[in-house]
């Protein structure tokens, strides 16, 4: 089975963030991510993590003012000084932290604007060189307008046009299979197909968005393709437990008795 990073945003909301790093850990994760780090200091991140006996997976650039609608500002023109902030800020916190993978979110504009397609370019292109300096990659994902209504990353071809239009080897596509599943079906080709520019992986069932397993894909049937195709990488739990996080912790515990309780994800 592949390693499970615990996003700590979406499961363990039973408790304050801070808490969660220790829920994770005693659950039995050895990797976490979350959306936005940032509201913890720099240096208490980075402690919780490593007081945890914890990885870090993954977090996201700043959006911008979520609360406000804001999910992303790589494809704003008129955005590009608070996109530089988000930036530096998030470097920070990775190279702190030990994180090697940042999710650069792309904002709410029609990908057929040639304005947001060559803002979200150049914005890419700078986060990319600016990662590559402390060996940091950078992740664009496809989110389906049903969750993200206005998304201007909304497909995977554009993805996957945009990597390679950059053309930098720290440009990688993070893929959710949620996200995939939505958008265009055929996961385990797309998986098989895509293997070489897949930088991270997420998973939560499909269409609810619960725990893996509970929906209409065979979510370990995925996992083992995963191994199959010689993913290294981490598989994010991006879902919203259903029940409460513990509760919904089945899928995990069959996923480590199938890997024995040990190798990469056990403890």
């Amino acid at each position: 089975m592949p390693r499970f990073a615990a996003n700590l945003t979406m499961m363990f909301t039973e408790l304050p963030f801070r808490e969660r790093f220790a829920a994770a850990r005693i659950a039995g994760f050895n990797a976490v991510e979350c959306l936005f780090p940032y509201e913890l200091e720099v240096k208490e991140f980075a402690e919780l993590l490593s007081s945890n006996g914890l990885e870090p997976a993954l977090f996201n650039l700043s959006p911008g003012d979520w609360t406000a609608g804001d999910r992303g500002l790589a494809c704003l023109p008129d955005r590009r000084e608070a996109f530089e902030h988000s930036v530096d800020q998030a470097l920070d916190y990775a190279v702190v932290s030990g994180t090697r993978r940042l999710h650069m979110m792309a904002g709410i504009a029609d990908p057929a604007d040639p304005r947001a397609v060559d803002a979200y370019l150049s914005a890419l292109e700078y986060a990319a060189l600016r990662a590559s300096r402390h060996g940091i990659s950078i992740m664009i994902e496809p989110i389906n307008n049903r969750d993200m209504p206005g998304y201007f990353l909304n497909a995977f071809p554009l993805a996957l046009s945009m990597i390679e239009r950059v053309g930098l080897p720290n440009v990688k596509l993070q893929f959710d299979i949620y996200h995939r599943q939505i958008l265009h079906g055929d996961v385990t080709r797309a998986l098989e197909q895509l293997m070489p520019v897949i930088g991270h992986v997420q998973i939560a069932a499909v269409p609810h968005r619960h725990e893996p397993g509970s929906g209409e894909l065979d979510d370990f049937f995925l996992f083992r393709t995963l191994d199959a195709l010689g993913y290294t990488g981490f598989v994010g739990c991006e879902y919203r437990p259903e029940a409460g996080t513990l509760a919904g912790l089945g899928w995990f515990a069959r996923a480590r008795k199938e890997q024995g309780f040990g190798g990469r994800d056990g403890s």
